[in-house]
């Protein structure tokens, strides 16, 4: 970013891993889906979690497959009710540290962005009652009020990240950009970033 004067500080935080100590994505299907449906759908994907292991696809193809397994053909209200009831799992995964830091920021008048690879239907009702309006993650395609197991929008990981960001924010010069991550799929967002910070709950 350019050294000129800025309009707005921004906090750009990642979620697993960063403001919750662990992944939403096994937790949540652990609290929303049958014990047997999660043992056949692994089963069932499991050469596509193979072939991830060993680099020969992309995280998101793997991740796509396994949601698909697990939620293909699941009403869009019952899903997203699952996502409401699941924000007291989500709360007790929160690292106390990185809410310090959102209410800091809060204070400062910062605008607070989730920015995550999770699918945001779990995201948002706990980002709304924490007081955080705006969830940059995963979405995922819905017809005729079912889930059909496809993202709508790219596995927001890695530079995909960046690219929902500037697409929020387009004028991105004009911020002062904090953000916050913890793993290699926050590498182009915190180079992006006036100020970085890699692991700082741990």
């Amino acid at each position: 970013m350019s050294g000129g004067a800025k309009l707005k500080g921004v906090a750009a935080f990642d979620f697993d891993g960063t403001i919750i100590k662990r992944d939403s994505l096994f937790v949540f299907i652990w609290f929303a889906v049958p014990f047997l449906r999660i043992v056949f759908s692994f089963i069932k994907v499991m050469p596509w979690l193979v072939l991830y292991q060993l680099k020969l696809i992309p995280n998101f193809k793997a991740k796509e497959k396994l949601f698909k397994a697990l939620f293909k053909g699941t009403s869009i209200a019952v899903f997203n009710k699952n996502c409401v009831d699941f924000v007291p799992k989500i709360q007790a995964m929160v690292n106390p540290e990185a809410m310090d830091k959102i209410k800091w920021h809060r204070e400062m008048g910062h605008e607070v962005v989730i920015i995550s690879a999770s699918v945001e239907n779990w995201i948002i009702p706990w980002a709304t009652q924490t007081g955080i309006d705006t969830v940059l993650a995963t979405q995922i395609e819905v017809i005729d009020g079912l889930i059909t197991g496809k993202f709508l929008s790219k596995n927001c990981h890695g530079p995909e990240k960046v690219n929902r960001l500037l697409q929020h924010l387009p004028d991105w010069d004009s911020y002062d950009l904090y953000a916050y991550g913890d793993s290699y799929g926050d590498r182009e967002l915190l180079l992006l970033a006036d100020h970085k910070f890699y692991h700082c709950f741990v």
